[in-house]
């Protein structure tokens, strides 16, 4: 694999550093280019406004959207909406009854206008596929994992407030995104999956931030040579690499897969033009990849199983390390228990959603485990097919047969094992998983009560090599398997019995069933103009996922409560904030109650009297209480809204950060009306730590009038104060407005 220092151009079909013709006529043929700009409102093709063709969501995300966009004035979805029931489908969890927010979403589906996707009938991304996705269309979905490039749709997964904007008939701003070539060659060795294509290209680039918050645009000759079910499981983990979408070139094969869903008029022929220009290049000969795992605890973290194995100790020290930076001194993780005769042997593994429960996944693991035996012992397989057409398709060609032959359980379509809700092992197990993650805690585990799994990520078919060698690590490549090819059969009539499809008429008359979990946004404040933020969480991992900002799993439970929910936020990594957050929370509350200063708690009195004595003007008018957190680069991983509205209503007012992992995470906070501070010079010697106020005068002028920097004043215990600058960077006219009113919510109502 190859990654290219500077740009590229293709030329005749390869990829070329010199050509005669202009970058910026190059840039215009991409195929990420003509379809941006399709879909660009704005007239400026460097300042994009987006209208999407179509949304979706699912049933941690839509309760939140829809309230938030009822809240702000909806009368009709204006665009097809689809609402699946893929994440919280078990009927209850955590003492709240998860159908409550099923009939939501059915109601609202039939009052608006909208799609219902009924529980175990498929997993959001691949009734995406099968349903919604086009040939040069775009989708925006409320799961980080929106990607459709492999067939011809730009999609992106953003936060709810993404979502609930193009409801209310506004746009998805941005800046034109760089664009990078992934270019393939060659065809995959037998045994070889996608998701080891996935990881070899996550381990080359997120580090390195090669392609984030950019386009990665598939091309080369060796697309040929896949299959689009294999070029669909590569581009689902694009969203690993931090990019903000994917695009490939389309071909036959994706115009007899439209011709197998029975939307033949979805497909057409997508390529880049002669001279297209790049920001950058990616060469990969499909050829090189060998199966792949990607140890705890992020999917960067990948090795081909044969190293591993050739290395075990030296693999299991590294992942140790990386366990101490997430988990402090808190647990003794280890995997060296798992090594048995110099083997590695696994407790469990799962083939699973988007990513892992596609047709040839499965096919090709019930082809390797055809005739074996997984055994009798700790190891078990679990395998959840993407959808009801997909699982009856296997159940009519014999894989399942072949699966339950040697021991696996046969599921329905589910996200649970993805991110904590099904399947999560027991204390010190270890799990292989063809899912999209296995950052900490993601699949369930428990680290405040000592309960600590872990999961690797591989692909189907050496899960199944696993599973034949009962439970020891295996490479596909290590048996000589006749991969059947079955063809792929699309029974649309089972949608047609089971889903609810308004075809865009609403019925207004309609009402809307809640249920006693669900509940509206609290009031929020407008910005005013100083800030007075204490720090009540310091984060110096070099990542925070939004998994450790508010996790996942078992806090489902409370994702329509916005209260409720918030109690969870960062429980796993410091279960001191949401006390802290509060009890500031609290001064702030008095204080749009018209209470004094020297009336609040005696930390609230000290800090304002610090700060008056060097700007008197201070008073209970002019300045905001609120919280922050600092890390050093929070919010890589999904784009779940609440990430960041948790720590609204807890009363936070900001983020400091060195920088942002994702778009999507910075676009969630704006959205919920908080300031993405940067802080520039590093983690080492910050000018605040943990519990230390921080004085932000003049913060709303410099919104408003859109100045690049702002003096900070940090406000020590001791008395000190020490000066030092923040900046935001670059926000829209619309982005400013919404923080000015303080939330999404308020600037909707302002707008009117």
């Amino acid at each position: 694999m190859k990654l290219w220092d500077n740009g590229a151009w293709l030329v005749n079909g390869k990829l070329e550093s010199d050509f005669s013709g202009s970058k910026d006529d190059g840039v215009k043929k991409t195929i990420a280019y003509s379809i941006l700009q399709k879909h660009n409102t704005s007239g400026d093709d460097k300042k994009l406004k987006i209208k999407f063709d179509k949304i979706t969501s699912h049933d941690i995300t839509y309760v939140g959207i829809i309230q938030t966009a009822r809240a702000s004035g909806l009368e009709k979805f204006p665009l097809p909406y689809v609402l699946t029931n893929c994440h919280n489908s078990l009927c209850a969890v955590g003492g709240t009854i998860n159908e409550d927010d099923h009939m939501f979403g059915l109601t609202c589906a039939q009052k608006y206008g909208g799609i219902y996707v009924p529980p175990h009938q498929a997993v959001i991304h691949q009734f995406a596929r099968e349903m919604l996705a086009e040939c040069g269309g775009m989708i925006l979905g409320s799961d980080s994992h929106t990607r459709y490039g492999a067939l011809g749709t730009m999609a992106i997964g953003e936060g709810g407030g993404e979502l609930a904007k193009q409801l209310l008939n506004k746009t998805y701003d941005v800046a034109y995104p760089g664009v990078v070539a992934i270019y393939l060659t060659g065809s995959p060795v037998p045994g070889v999956g996608p998701q080891d294509v996935a990881l070899a290209i996550i381990k080359a680039v997120f580090d390195n931030g090669y392609v984030k918050n950019k386009v990665m645009e598939f091309t080369g000759p060796g697309i040929s040579n896949l299959s689009a079910d294999f070029r669909i499981g590569v581009d689902v983990m694009t969203t690993e690499t931090t990019c903000l979408s994917s695009i490939w070139r389309t071909d036959s094969k994706v115009e007899e897969w439209y011709a197998i869903h029975g939307r033949p008029q979805a497909y057409k022929e997508l390529n880049p033009g002669e001279g297209a220009y790049y920001d950058g290049a990616i060469e990969i000969d499909l050829g090189e990849i060998r199966p792949m795992i990607a140890m705890p605890f992020h999917p960067s973290c990948a090795y081909t199983i044969e190293e591993v194995n050739k290395n075990l100790m030296s693999v299991l020290e590294e992942t140790e390390k990386r366990a101490k930076v997430s988990f402090g001194d808190k647990v003794n993780f280890t995997l060296k228990n798992k090594v048995i005769d110099g083997k590695l042997y696994v407790d469990q593994g799962v083939i699973a959603g988007c990513a892992g429960g596609g047709y040839e996944n499965i096919c090709a693991a019930a082809d390797i485990l055809k005739g074996k035996d997984s055994g009798n012992g700790k190891f078990l397989l679990n395998v959840y097919p993407a959808s009801m057409p997909v699982y009856k398709a296997l159940m009519e060609n014999g894989a399942f047969s072949a699966l339950v032959d040697a021991g696996a359980i046969v599921k329905t379509a589910f996200c649970g094992p993805c991110f904590g809700a099904g399947d999560t092992p027991a204390n010190g197990a270890f799990s292989i998983r063809h899912s999209t993650r296995n950052f900490p805690n993601r699949e369930g585990s428990k680290i405040q009560n000592g309960q600590l799994s872990s999961v690797a990520l591989m692909d189907a078919r050496s899960i199944a090599a696993t599973a034949a060698n009962k439970g020891f690590l295996t490479p596909a490549t290590e048996y000589d398997t006749e991969f059947s090819s079955k063809k792929y059969f699309f029974d649309k009539a089972i949608y047609e019995k089971r889903v609810y499809d308004s075809k865009g008429v609403a019925h207004p008359e309609v009402e809307i069933q809640f249920g006693p979990n669900i509940k509206d946004w609290p009031k929020m404040t407008a910005l005013t103009d100083n800030l007075l933020l204490k720090v009540v969480s310091e984060i110096h991992d070099p990542v925070t996922t939004t998994d450790e900002l508010i996790p996942s799993g078992e806090t489902s439970s409370f994702r329509s409560n916005p209260l409720g929910l918030a109690e969870f936020t960062l429980s796993r990594k410091d279960p001191a904030y949401v006390g802290r957050a509060k009890e500031i929370r609290t001064e702030e509350e008095k204080r749009e109650n018209d209470v004094s200063f020297d009336k609040m708690s005696n930390e609230i009195s000290q800090a304002v009297k610090i700060v008056k004595a060097k700007f008197d003007s201070v008073n209970e008018k002019n300045t905001g209480i609120g919280s922050t957190i600092f890390a050093v680069k929070p919010g890589d991983g999904s784009a779940r809204e609440q990430a960041a509205s948790c720590q609204k209503v807890l009363g936070g007012w900001a983020n400091i950060a060195n920088e942002y992992a994702t778009k999507r995470y910075r676009s969630n906070l704006i959205n919920w009306g908080m300031l993405p501070f940067i802080y520039k010079d590093g983690d080492k010697n910050l000018p605040f730590a943990n519990d230390d106020f921080v004085f932000i005068p003049g913060i709303k002028k410099m919104i408003e009038e859109k100045l690049p920097s702002i003096k900070a004043y940090a406000v020590k215990k001791d008395g000190t104060v020490n000066e030092f600058e923040l900046s935001v960077g670059d926000l829209t006219d619309d982005e400013r407005k919404i923080i000015l009113s303080g939330c999404l919510i308020n600037f909707n109502r302002n707008d009117k």
